[in-house]
């Protein structure tokens, strides 16, 4: 059981990782800039969903998945908030670039 759960961490950890190259993918080579900021936040988002959760099943403690879970919470308030504002600042200023 215990090499189970070492082998769909690491499938997890990887999908993650996967997600973080295809989010910074599409933040080098979409054109404009809401579509990069689209492209950047879903795939962090889920890319670091993705590495919590693995690493979660490493964990040794309910506290340890507790502080990640939190972690990652704040990181998907701050990166929505973030976002939203960059583009309410591209669009005012007509920015297609």
């Amino acid at each position: 059981m215990n090499e189970l759960l070492s082998v769909f961490s690491w499938l997890l950890l990887a999908g993650g990782l996967l997600f973080f190259f295809a989010g910074s993918v599409g933040l080098l080579r979409f054109p404009d800039t809401l579509s990069r900021l689209h492209a950047l936040t879903k795939a962090d988002t889920l890319g670091l969903g993705l590495v919590v959760a693995g690493l979660a099943l490493r964990a040794t403690s309910l506290l340890e998945v507790a502080q990640m879970l939190l972690i990652w919470l704040l990181v998907l308030a701050s990166g929505a908030t973030a976002c939203q504002l960059l583009a309410r600042q591209a669009g005012e200023e007509g920015e297609d670039d």
